[in-house]
């Protein structure tokens, strides 16, 4: 069903990201990363307080393949 679309900005796209405005089947990434991060690596705010004295991020991953992306096109 169509939609009315009003004004919008783009910052910025990754090399891997997708931006789509209107009717879509299906959306396929092109691309794929693991990443590993210690503990509150990813916390975000204005006045934070995080202690991690002792912390250890485990990487040790025994499959090969954790999402694959051959048949998308």
């Amino acid at each position: 069903m169509p939609a009315i679309v009003g004004a919008f900005k783009i910052n910025a796209i990754g090399t891997s990201g997708v931006v789509h405005i209107g009717d879509c089947i299906t959306i396929s990434p092109q691309a794929q990363v693991r990443t590993f991060a210690g503990a509150g690596s990813f916390n975000t705010g204005d006045s934070l307080k995080v202690m991690n004295y002792q912390n250890a991020t485990n990487v040790y991953d025994n499959d090969a393949v954790d999402q694959p992306i051959v048949a998308n096109a």
